[in-house]
């Protein structure tokens, strides 16, 4: 048996290089992929469109509006659940904004208020019977999203004869609500900048880009806490020791039923911001709103280094897969390539992410143990 010699390092104790401690965190591959993904477009034609200050706030908003619900749904899978239900539940929560508001008088506030009500027993049913009958979470919310997306069209046509609401925001002095979803923020500062000749403005002097989205101030923010949460907080153990091993995580207290529901609480109600955001955005609603959604969600979180068994991930790589998705969207129509081909490109990313991200973590772990 070799026994290290006296005062000698103990060789059970292997040297980690700086490079391997890099590259076996989640966010890793996706941060690699998002600085391939930003060259080759940046060698593609209309590349100055696409990262002009104007091209880059429109690709922002985009992954802006895919990040909000990706980073619920990454905290979830990492807890070793799905919710199938998220893209059904945007077109329902923005059906319940626009009728409380157009049909039955509700103040603007109010209608946000139902609908995030909605969602937070949406969720709280999805979670209950999943921790209850421990059915899969992918068949128990795939029945959720056919059943909210059915409510959506029943109820709309139901009452207003069609499967739209317009004119949400007609009539509804509510300056501030709207503003708090669909306004922007460091608009001054955008205005002295093209009266500096600084970003492009029109011919009145007003900028093209007024300021910063208020739907990217809510992503970055939710992902912002969301990271402090699952790495700083004792809530954050849990999730991870849930989607790790759920029995052996009950064995040693963490309260794996409530974690879970109200995880499936969180991804309803991110859905619901992003529906509320929508609204205020094309001041009205439609039942078909957030078709495919859920799959976006997921693949976001996939291509941001999070494990679909579960366990494993982070929001931050979560946050690059969100840039990526939008990236490679609005990098397709700069470019001039046919959008027809936009999912199958975007198909290939996916595959070519999830590749690397499982050879980057695989060759990270192999070069931790030493020789």
């Amino acid at each position: 048996m070799r026994r290290k010699s006296a005062g000698g390092p103990d060789e059970r104790l292997a040297a980690t290089g700086r490079f391997t401690q890099l590259i076996r965190r989640p966010e890793a591959g996706a941060a690699a992929g998002l600085l391939a993904t930003m060259i080759i477009f940046a060698v593609l034609p209309g590349a100055a469109n696409l990262y002009s200050l104007q091209g880059s706030m429109t690709f922002l908003t985009l992954s802006a509006e895919l990040g909000i619900i990706a980073t619920a749904a990454a905290l979830l899978i990492i807890a070793g659940e799905f919710d199938l239900s998220v893209g059904s539940m945007i077109g329902f929560a923005g059906v319940v904004i626009g009728l409380g508001v157009r049909e039955w008088g509700l103040p603007l506030w109010g209608g946000i208020a139902l609908a995030f009500a909605a969602a937070i027993l949406t969720g709280y049913l999805n979670g209950l019977i999943v921790v209850k009958t421990r059915l899969p979470s992918f068949i128990v919310t795939l029945a959720s999203l056919f059943i909210l997306r059915g409510l959506s069209i029943g109820i709309t046509r139901a009452v207003t004869g069609r499967t739209q609401i317009p004119y949400i925001l007609d009539g509804v002095p509510d300056p501030a609500t709207a503003g708090l979803f669909n306004g922007h923020i460091f608009t001054g500062f955008f205005q002295w900048m093209a009266t500096q000749g600084w970003i492009a403005a029109r011919s009145d002097g007003t900028p093209f880009v007024t300021g910063i989205p208020m739907s990217i101030v809510w992503w970055l923010a939710l992902t912002a806490l969301a990271g402090y949460v699952l790495t700083q907080t004792k809530y954050g153990n849990w999730i991870f020791a849930t989607g790790g091993d759920a029995d052996i995580a009950r064995n040693v207290g963490v309260p794996v039923g409530r974690v879970k529901i109200s995880l499936f609480i969180y991804t309803a109600c991110a859905a619901t911001l992003l529906a509320t955001i929508q609204v205020m955005e094309a001041g009205s609603a439609d039942t078909t709103r957030g078709l495919l959604k859920e799959f976006e969600a997921i693949i976001a979180a996939v291509i941001g280094g999070v494990l679909l068994t579960g366990g494993y991930g982070t929001v931050y790589g979560v946050l690059f897969g969100a840039l990526i998705f939008g990236l490679v969207q609005m990098g397709i129509f700069y470019t001039g390539i046919d959008t027809d081909w936009f999912k199958v490109f975007l198909g290939i990313v996916i595959l070519i992410a999830v590749l690397v991200n499982n050879y980057i973590r695989v060759k990270a772990l192999g070069r931790g143990g030493g020789k």
